[in-house]
């Protein structure tokens, strides 16, 4: 199960972050999803270090911890995905699938012409598609 997704601008700076959990962990999750940032920036100023090349968008797993697992993703503009869950056997077939849908979602929200760039996301049709595709992605990865 999803439990936080964020979208970081390429400064940094966040322009997207959701829990979707009820507990009272957000504050919790909203750490991890910013101590991840550190291990992107390693990955991406050391590729020969880590897996993948620096062509690949999908990072895959970031840092695992005993109840999480977060995952990431860069764009071409240097923007990060981070997704914290709580599935500990994930496929890494399934989060690139996840990214390519969410990454589609946020190319619609922000090609909009009243969204200012490098601001945060305030769409209400992105966060009813994030919550659409973090609601099929629990599906397909139990069924």
């Amino acid at each position: 199960m999803i439990v936080c997704l964020a979208v970081v601008g390429h400064q940094n700076n966040p322009l997207y972050i959701q829990s979707f959990t009820e507990a009272d962990d957000a504050l919790k999750l909203h750490h991890m999803v910013h101590c991840s940032l550190d291990v992107i920036d390693e990955r991406v100023d050391n590729p020969k270090k880590s897996g993948p090349t620096i062509n690949e968008t999908f990072l895959g797993l970031l840092c695992p911890t005993e109840n999480y697992k977060v995952y990431g993703y860069l764009t071409n503009t240097k923007v990060k995905f981070i997704l914290v869950t709580t599935d500990l056997d994930v496929r890494d077939a399934d989060m690139r699938t996840f990214f390519r849908r969410f990454h589609a979602a946020y190319v619609d929200a922000v090609s909009n012409p009243f969204h200012v760039p490098g601001k945060k996301i305030t769409s209400k049709t992105f966060a009813e598609r994030v919550a659409t595709i973090v609601k099929s992605f629990g599906l397909t990865t139990t069924g």
